[in-house]
């Protein structure tokens, strides 16, 4: 099966239901399945062809959700890109994968539009919120322009879907290649792990689409078992805004990273809880370390369990779940999702016994490699398992516990950040001799980005300098928020 099989599958069993919801504007499945049909099929009139990548930098939107299945129903290639990065992310990316269309909308589309005519890959471009300027195509001609009929020919359950790009330097690229089929089978795990019906309302705040959480936990999860998507939209807005959408829409399943639940607590504790949350049935974290703290301090303040998965852009989502009736192991991830078996090997690649820490690694439906870099690839899949670079520990009942990781990464609010990359613009500055970036803990954010300088003989720079510097070439969670000069590195 194919994602759009899927959808039209929803779509017809669930026609008038509820798809996604962002403010005042709703769609229900059929016109989820028709519009993006729509989209795929002018796709494949103005020239993508199966296989082709197509850039998306947007934010959360039921355009989003409309758009990215017109792409992978036409067998062309979604590639989701952070609208926070500055150029020379984006430009790294770009030319990594060759896109030949960019979808975008005005907000996100403005600071590139100088660029455009370097990245020659790209043949169109579509700006979601803008009419017809003669510039780009937009939104509605597209719309116009394609059938609603469903794509002739479509992709295989091997084909690629999606490309998403993590597990390393944003300037030295990783691509995570998803075929459509063990996409299918993942959101069907998720929807099955979280007992998810079409009677669920799943709040969607501050996870954005272009993540993996956010795309497949929460979109594909929910279309896969017909239940509504509620966007909670804007940027910037407090968790007060997203409370009282709880309430408003009914709301049955909250998704977030551990920094959301941390101000969740912090404003409970400053003032009332003004929300009546009684719909809710589940609250679910990942992307991070969840401080056993906090999830006391949440349950006492909100009187929920918040339910702590593993997952990784690698194995599309989620791995593991905790049992949702309270039971399970405290300090645990859970036991492995249906479809997924997990395994904890030592150095050589052995396997361990029960609590003794190692390497975790997954088989099950994960990734078909990195994008044009076999030997990546074949550095994390070995023997038909994928090595995760986490550390941890398993009991004898299969809870999995986690400790750590190998892998050189900070995480921010969810967001996974590699210090090579910020080392390698703060050593274009000219007054830098050397630079390390670190990881500094951070009780709300999980940790922020430290930068430890060495400057060259006879230099004088200020921190601000530095910062704006980070400011120009990273996205915002990227910039140090700590910066020490030293005379010498160890």
């Amino acid at each position: 099966m194919n994602l759009g099989q899927m959808l039209e599958g929803v779509a017809t069993t669930h026609r008038g239901s509820t798809a996604i919801v962002s403010g005042d504007v709703g769609i229900s499945y059929a016109y989820l399945d028709k519009a993006s049909n729509k989209v795929a099929n002018a796709l494949i009139k103005i020239g993508v062809n199966k296989g082709d990548r197509i850039a998306m930098l947007l934010s959360n939107s039921p355009e989003f959700a409309i758009t990215f299945f017109g792409i992978v129903k036409a067998g062309a290639v979604a590639v989701p890109l952070d609208p926070q990065y500055r150029l020379d992310e984006l430009s790294a990316l770009i030319n990594d994968c060759l896109p030949v269309m960019l979808v975008s909308e005005s907000p996100c589309l403005e600071p590139v539009i100088p660029f455009l005519s370097g990245f020659e890959s790209i043949k169109h471009v579509i700006n979601l919120s803008s009419p017809t300027d003669g510039q780009f195509l937009s939104y509605q001609q597209i719309i116009e322009l394609g059938s609603a009929q469903r794509v002739r020919a479509e992709p295989e359950s091997d084909d690629i879907a999606v490309i998403l790009y993590t597990s390393g330097p944003s300037f030295l690229p990783r691509g995570v290649m998803l075929s459509h089929g063990n996409m299918v089978k993942e959101a069907a795990a998720l929807g099955d792990g979280f007992q998810q019906t079409d009677k669920d309302v799943v709040m969607l705040y501050a996870l954005p689409m272009y993540h993996v959480f956010g795309l497949v936990a929460v979109l594909l999860a929910s279309v896969s078992k017909g239940s509504s998507v509620v966007i909670v939209p804007g940027t910037g807005l407090s968790i007060s805004t997203c409370m009282a959408s709880i309430e408003r829409e009914q709301g049955t399943m909250f998704f977030a990273v551990p920094y959301i639940f941390a101000l969740a607590v912090d404003m409970a504790e400053k003032e009332e809880i003004k929300s009546d949350l009684s719909s809710l049935r589940l609250c679910s974290s990942s992307a991070d370390f969840l401080p056993a703290g906090l999830v006391k301090r949440f349950k006492e303040l909100y009187g929920f369990k918040i339910l702590d998965c593993f997952a990784l852009t690698e194995a599309i989502c989620h791995v593991t779940c905790p049992s949702l009736n309270g039971g399970g192991k405290a300090g645990s991830v859970g036991k492995a999702l249906p479809g997924w078996e997990i395994r904890i090997v030592d150095a050589n690649d052995r396997e361990v016994t029960a609590m003794q820490a190692g390497e975790i690694t997954l088989r099950g439906p994960f990734m078909s490699g990195y994008y044009n870099n076999p030997q990546a690839t074949a550095e994390v899949i070995k023997d038909g398992w994928l090595h995760t670079g986490d550390i941890g520990k398993i009991d004898k009942a299969g809870n999995l516990f986690i400790i750590g990781r190998k892998k050189d990464i900070i995480i921010v609010k969810g967001q996974n950040i590699h210090p090579a990359d910020i080392e390698a613009v703060l050593c274009q500055h000219h007054g830098v001799a050397e630079a390390a970036v670190i990881g500094i803990p951070d009780e709300m954010r999980g940790e922020v980005v430290g930068a430890v300088l060495r400057l060259k003989k006879g230099a004088t720079v200020t921190e601000q300098e530095i910062k704006q510097l980070c400011l120009e070439r990273l996205a915002i969670y990227k910039v140090p928020k700590q910066i020490v000069f030293v005379d010498s590195l160890p």
